[in-house]
């Protein structure tokens, strides 16, 4: 019936490997009482292990009823276990949160036996066992014997082939373990009954067959069997299968054992939906917030008129949400040529000299600060380790300082950040240091400076003072003919009389208020007097001459190219040696909400009576921001879904954590479930019903106080703004929350789930 032939088991710990069992070949009558002794680490309980499908062989075979078992299936495994294997444990293994019956009907339960049927069969076997008069306890309700005879009664419910027996009185006294013994005999007339155990004398009284290991060897067999004695059956095993209402049952009883935590969870989970009963009673908050937000924050954002815009009109809006309502799929055999809408578009500002000067008339008042962004080239080297090397603006984060328009009030620099240390730079020598909302500063930056970047930190006192060269085209750049390369004498230029010394003053960080335009600001700033020295002294260098008057000339390094491609090309080359001063982005910061709406106002009169080509068009980041709220209701719902959004997946995350702890709490009984057979989708069955449970509850619990949440809440709407019952709960938007509770919760502990039907049985049956 039970055949063993050249099985090999071994375990590797590092670089440690363990042989368990070393070719073993092992036959069992259909009917007898075998004791397998020998010391500890001879490989007994791993034998065991293997006949009971809850390890794997390494190599060999395991043959039942004729049936080689060498391409067993895990499901088949399962049902091995469930129908042939009866497992009696030194510790019982009883699952605590069910009754004494419940743990005797669980291997048919998993068998798919009718419970009718099954708590008949239950019965006769605790009968047999004398505990039929303990079967609605618990098994902490019982001794030490009696949960033995729990277990037994528990192996023999299924009327399997083979029972196995880990040490059935290692945690007995003599006189209960004579009892058992006299039990696990009385099996062993018409089953085969497999015990492992350390106690000779127990074996030799009661076993009609010992068989002996060492080392994971067979030493000796006192009864084996003979060739003549070979039985012939056909191997036939029913498949397992756990239903989810026995899942349900199984963790509902798990769930009711701890029903603080199980509450708790519950209303933890139910949060977003109380959540959104509640965003939806203030609704009408919402105007003031807004409106809070648009003076308080989008007035500090600036202006930014730029080389290039986006023409927002209401014929181009049109002509965009015209392309979606052209048909879809089309069976006429034709193309329709589109000119891409974002061509149409775009819009090219030409910011000349006549527009700098309308907007150096705007009213100072209205203004902190302007600041203006030029394609202008800052020739930079540095000593770093006792090296020269130049530096691009990249590698520098360079970016210019608003200029301050109005001495007797606070600049966009003063009204945003804090000065931490030194000053704020005025002279075109004097740089500012920015650093984010962490301290943080790249390490380019600060290498450049001269400072030791491996330090963890750096003091101010240290930054305070560091310097760097600007140097001017005549000398950064030499001429070969008819072409202007860089000059590669970085030592000559950083020591020249005619470079310029750049030099840290301050240092500033965003104000902690203002975090959400401020936080990530970092780098160099320099000034506009900076820009104004480079442009004056450059203009004049021979490198722009040679531009101005060359009909093709190449400048290495910095890969700019003016050919016959036209006047663009060359002009922008020439504004970016420092050919002239007219800027490529002008930010203008409102010094409030009422003085955006002006500086607009004067913005929008030089357009007046313009061709659509010649208007300057720009972008007002406050107006955008808010637009994207678009009207009141649109702006609760988005507020709305993102509340519920965030609460949800933290109950979901929450869930995932509790089912962990459960699935860690209920190890042991996920090993004895897969000893009685159980397939890994019964153990995720059984975590997926704990979560529905908690879901549901979870749901329900959100509907029934988001629901008495209203009363009081639509007392104070209409206190506040005469507005009676405006918080009202739609039967089916309750309906439909419970559904998503259900839902979240079951892919929140999805995870916990499938890592619980990953565990190895054999590990899990030893937590403790």
């Amino acid at each position: 019936m039970l055949k063993l032939t050249n099985i090999n088991k071994s375990y590797t710990t590092g670089d440690f490997t363990q042989q368990a069992l070393n070719d073993v070949s092992l036959e069992f009558r259909k009917s007898e009482f075998v004791a397998i002794l020998g010391p500890s680490g001879s490989g007994k309980t791993t034998l065991l292990n293997i006949i009971g499908g809850l390890d794997r062989y390494d190599s060999g075979d395991l043959i039942i009823n004729n049936k080689s078992t060498k391409k067993f299936k895990s499901t088949e495994w399962d049902a091995y276990r469930n129908n042939c294997i009866g497992f009696i444990f030194q510790s019982y293994n009883l699952i605590g949160h069910i009754s004494i019956l419940d743990n005797v009907e669980m291997g048919m339960t998993l068998s798919g036996v009718s419970a009718k049927q099954r708590k008949k069969k239950a019965l006769e076997v605790l009968d047999k066992v004398g505990l039929k008069e303990h079967a609605h306890k618990k098994p902490n309700q019982l001794s030490g014997g009696q949960m033995q005879r729990v277990a037994i009664a528990r192996a023999l419910a299924n009327d399997p082939d083979i029972i196995l027996a880990d040490e059935p009185t290692g945690a007995l006294d003599s006189n209960t373990s004579v009892q058992i013994m006299e039990l696990i005999k009385e099996i062993a007339k018409d089953k085969l009954v497999i015990m492992v155990t350390h106690n000779a004398d127990l074996a030799h009284e009661y076993a009609n067959r010992i068989v002996e290991f060492k080392d994971g060897h067979l030493v000796s067999d006192s009864h084996p069997i003979k060739k003549n004695e070979a039985e012939r059956e056909k191997y036939k095993i029913k498949k397992t299968a756990m239903s989810f209402l026995t899942a349900l049952k199984l963790s509902f009883n798990n769930i009711r054992t701890k029903k603080g935590r199980t509450l708790l969870t519950a209303f933890a989970s139910s949060i977003g939906i109380i959540g959104i009963a509640l965003i939806l009673s203030l609704s009408n908050g919402f105007d003031i917030e807004i409106d809070k937000f648009e003076r308080d924050t989008l007035s500090s954002m600036p202006i930014m008129i730029s080389e290039q815009a986006m023409e927002m009109t209401e014929e181009k809006i049109e002509e965009l949400n015209n392309l979606d309502k052209m048909e879809e799929y089309p069976s006429k055999k034709v193309v329709y040529p589109q000119k891409p809408i974002t061509d149409e578009m775009l819009h090219t500002n030409v910011l000349n000299q006549e527009y700098i000067d309308y907007i150096e008339k705007i009213d100072s008042k209205l203004l902190s600060g302007i600041s203006y962004t030029r394609a202008t080239a800052l020739n930079i080297v540095t000593k770093v380790n006792g090296q020269y090397r130049p530096l691009t603006l990249t590698q520098m984060e360079f970016s210019g300082l608003p200029k301050k328009l109005d001495e007797s009030k606070d600049g966009v620099i003063e009204s945003n950040y804090d000065i931490l240390a030194g000053q704020l730079p005025v002279e075109k020598d004097e740089l500012l240091l920015m650093i984010d909302s962490k301290n943080r500063i790249s390490n380019r930056i600060l290498e450049a400076l001269g400072l030791d970047i491996t330090k963890s930190e750096i003091s101010f006192e240290d930054i305070i003072g560091t310097e760097m060269k600007l140097i001017l085209n005549d000398e950064y750049y030499r001429q070969v003919g008819n072409f202007f390369t860089l000059n590669m004498d970085y030592d000559s230029m950083y020591n020249s009389n005619n470079s310029l010394t750049l030099k840290v003053v301050g240092i500033a960080r965003g104000k902690e208020d203002k975090k959400a335009l401020t936080s990530t600001s970092s780098g160099l700033s320099y000034t506009e007097a900076l820009v104004d020295y480079v442009i004056a002294k450059n203009k004049d260098s021979n490198i722009v001459k040679a531009q101005k008057n060359a009909n093709y000339n190449v400048l290495t390094g910095e890969q700019f190219i003016n050919n016959d491609d036209g006047a663009k090309t060359k002009d922008t080359l020439i504004s970016y040696l420092g050919g002239d001063g007219v800027p490529v982005l002008i930010n203008l910061y409102p010094v409030d909400f009422d003085a955006k709406e002006k500086v607009i106002d004067y913005l929008d009169k030089y357009n007046e009576g313009k061709d659509i080509n010649d208007q300057i068009l720009y972008t007002d980041l406050g107006d955008i921001i808010s637009s994207l709220s678009g009207s009141i209701m649109d702006a609760i719902t988005i507020v709305l879904i993102a509340f519920s959004a965030i609460s949800l997946i933290v109950s979901s995350i929450m869930i995932g954590i509790i089912t962990y702890i459960s699935v860690l709490e209920r190890t042991k009984e996920i090993g004895v479930l897969r000893a009685l057979g159980a397939r890994k989708k019964d153990i995720t069955r059984v975590f997926n019903a704990e979560t529905f449970i908690i879901g549901l509850c979870s749901g329900l619990l959100g509907i029934i106080i988001g629901w008495l949440l209203t009363f009081p809440a639509n007392k104070i709407i209409e206190a506040l703004t005469e507005l009676p019952n405006v918080a009202k709960l739609n039967p089916l938007h309750a309906l439909i929350l419970i559904i998503i509770s259900m839902t979240l919760t079951m892919i929140g502990g999805f995870i916990p789930a499938k890592m619980a039907a990953k565990k190895d049985p054999v590990e899990a049956l030893r937590t403790e």
